[in-house]
Formats: C-alpha cells, sequence, structure tokens
C-alpha cells in the first residue's frame, strides 16, 4: 500500500475511531454497546428464561452471561492477543479454547446453582445444557473473531504510522548529518595539526592522516545502511577519539568491553552513540590545563547491551551549558523511542564535575555462513 493510500485510510472517521487514543472511551462505549446488543438479540431468540425466575432473578441471570464473555473479550484483546503477535500461536489457540470452556463451565456450575433458588420451575438439566452450550458457542464465535479483527487492525494501523514516523525522522537526520558531515572547523583544526606534525613528527602526521581518512569515510558512505556491527562502530569512535586527543594535549579517552559474543557479531543501528560521544567531547573542554577524559564503556547481557559514557566537565556554572543537549540529543532521544519503544532505558546523570549517559537496548546477531 503506497504512502497516499495510507494516508487517505488514516482520514476515515471509522479507522480514527478504532486507532486514535482520544477516541478511547467513546470506542469502548461503543464496543459494549454494539455486544449488549447482539447479547440481548440471542437471549430473546434462543433462551427464553426470564419467566422462570421470581422478582428481578430472570434480568440478572441473563445479564451475568454478558459481563462473563465481555470479560473474555477483554481478556482476549489484552492479554491473549499479545501472544498472537509474538507469534506464540499455538499457546494462544490452547489458552483461547481454555477461557472458552472456563466460561462455559461458570456458566454451568456457578451462575446457575446461584440462581437456582430462585426458579419457580425445575430446569431439564440436558437439553438446557445443550441450549446454553450452543448460544454460548454463538456468542462467543463472533466475540473472538471481531475483537481479534479489530486487534489487528489497531495493531497494523499503528505499526505503519511508527513505521512511517521513523522514516520520516531518519529522512530528517540523513539531512542533518549531511549539513555537518564535513565540519569546517573540525578539519581546519586537524589540518593545521597535520600541517606542524609533518615537518615535526611526519609518523604521527601520517597517522593522523589515516585516520582523518577512516573517519571521514564512515560519515560519507557507512553510514547509510539499516545495522552496522558494534566492532565498526567502536572503531569509529575510537578514530573519532583519537582525532580529538591530537587537538587537546590534556584530553585522555578509554573504550572498553564486556560482550562474550564477538563485537563484529552484535548488530546495532548505524550513528547510535555518536551523538553522545560527540556532546561527551564537546562538554568535556576545559579552558584551563586541567585534565579532562570521555571514558565510555560496552558490555552486553543475555540480548541486551549496555553503553555507558562519562566525560569531565568543569565544576564552574559558568562555563557549563544548563540546557538540554540541543536538537541533537533531542532526535537521538526521539529516535530511540521509535526504534525500541519501552524496550530500552536512556538515563542521564548531571553531577558537578561528571556528565553520565548510561544507554541500554537490545541487540541482534549476525552469524555468517
Amino acid at each position: 500500500m503506497s504512502i497516499e493510500n495510507i494516508c487517505n485510510l488514516h482520514k476515515n472517521p471509522v479507522i480514527k475511531l478504532l486507532t486514535e487514543d482520544r477516541f478511547r472511551i467513546l470506542r469502548h462505549v461503543c464496543m459494549i454497546s454494539v455486544f449488549f446488543v447482539i447479547f440481548a438479540s440471542a437471549r430473546i431468540l434462543f433462551v427464553k428464561d426470564g419467566d422462570d425466575y421470581s422478582g428481578n432473578a430472570g434480568f440478572y441471570h441473563s445479564l451475568a452471561p454478558f459481563i462473563l464473555y465481555m470479560g473474555i473479550l477483554y481478556i482476549n484483546i489484552y492479554v491473549l492477543m499479545n501472544l498472537f503477535f509474538k507469534g506464540q500461536y499455538l499457546l494462544y489457540i490452547i489458552l483461547i479454547m481454555a477461557l472458552s470452556l472456563s466460561a462455559l463451565l461458570t456458566l454451568r456450575y456457578v451462575i446457575d446453582p446461584f440462581f437456582e433458588p430462585y426458579l419457580i420451575r425445575p430446569r431439564r438439566h440436558g437439553l438446557d445444557d445443550v441450549v446454553t452450550f450452543i448460544c454460548a458457542t454463538i456468542f462467543t464465535t463472533p466475540i473472538i473473531l471481531v475483537s481479534n479483527t479489530m486487534r489487528l487492525m489497531q495493531k497494523w494501523i499503528q505499526d505503519t504510522e511508527r513505521l512511517n514516523e521513523l522514516n520520516t525522522l531518519t529522512i530528517n537526520m540523513e539531512l542533518a548529518a549531511l549539513k555537518n558531515q564535513i565540519n569546517p572547523h573540525f578539519l581546519f583544526n586537524m589540518l593545521n595539526n597535520v600541517n606542524v606534525l609533518v615537518k615535526t613528527r611526519p609518523d604521527t602526521a601520517s597517522t593522523v592522516i589515516i585516520k582523518l581518512s577512516e573517519f571521514l569515510r564512515h560519515q560519507l558512505y557507512e553510514n547509510n545502511e539499516e545495522s552496522t556491527s558494534l566492532m565498526a562502530e567502536e572503531q569509529f569512535l575510537t578514530n573519532f577519539l583519537n582525532l580529538e586527543k591530537i587537538r587537546r594535549d590534556n584530553f585522555s579517552f578509554s573504550i572498553s568491553h564486556q560482550t562474550p559474543e564477538s563485537t563484529a557479531n552484535i548488530l546495532i543501528p548505524p550513528n547510535l552513540f555518536t551523538t553522545f560521544v560527540e556532546n561527551a567531547i564537546k562538554y568535556s573542554v576545559d579552558l584551563g590545563d586541567n585534565t579532562t577524559y570521555v571514558n565510555i564503556a560496552l558490555k552486553t547481557e543475555g540480548n541486551r547491551l549496555h553503553f555507558s559514557c562519562i566525560n569531565s566537565q568543569n565544576p564552574d556554572e559558568k562555563f557549563r551549558d544548563t540546557g538540554s543537549g540541543g536538537l541533537g540529543l533531542a532526535n537521538i532521544k526521539r529516535r530511540l523511542e521509535i526504534l525500541y519503544g519501552d524496550n530500552h532505558t536512556l538515563e542521564c546523570t548531571d553531577l558537578q564535575s561528571t556528565y553520565t549517559i548510561n544507554l541500554t537496548i537490545p541487540y541482534d546477531l549476525y552469524y555468517s555462513r
């Protein structure tokens, strides 16, 4: 389906009612009302037992199954359908059948005995059980089918919206990256440093040129893939920090990792940590002769990757940026939300002399054949 068709689909009032949070209460009211009408019609057509009970017992006896089946509806939508979305189809079928059977048993052995003292005339349990089973089956099946259809449609539309938003954000970030890929000030300083090193330390100048070449190649060509290896990302950050170390005599850095898997096999979205490191470098600058540093740690536990970045910062408030970190951090936070939803954690700790980023994300593995 094209983007234009998807946008037109989202303008449909019925689709809006099914998906938008502002219509959540109205959505539930409509759903309960529709099922109440269906249930009442089924009771009138198949089970005419209102006159079999004294007082208002017949009304409550008819209302109890409705409440029971609405419980089935909501358990299916908010609990069991999660198993379906995770691909656990067999478990879902078993549980939905068990839930339906438990509802029938509750009707037969809990609700009916509870109202039995209010019966005016005794029931013929054999025939009544068959009628109850048929009515329950006729009513339960459309409940499950309709609720599943609604939930699947809702999930599909929400996922489509997330993908469209991710595509839009990715395009915007790529445009921003293109504008900032070659920072003139950064290149100017690096070329000046290389010019000095060529005269004083030619071997070091050659190393700097190689690292600068690798840095620019990564920025220009390797940033367009959907995923990259952790090893490549780590190498890029190392080159980036090495270049900064050449510019600043009082700067040091470290990158450590505790990963049982090979870092070449761990796949992550490209450029995921670069913004954090850029900000760490930016705010670690000290105008005096104090030692500054950026320390990065990577660790895997289970299928989750922990990224930590600690940088020094000037304890004097007048030299510090008290803002939220600018557009770069805002974009990467939004990107994390779209990529991982609630399946990630990001913590920023601003102390007097240090600033710490702790990020935890799930990761994929690449197995070579």
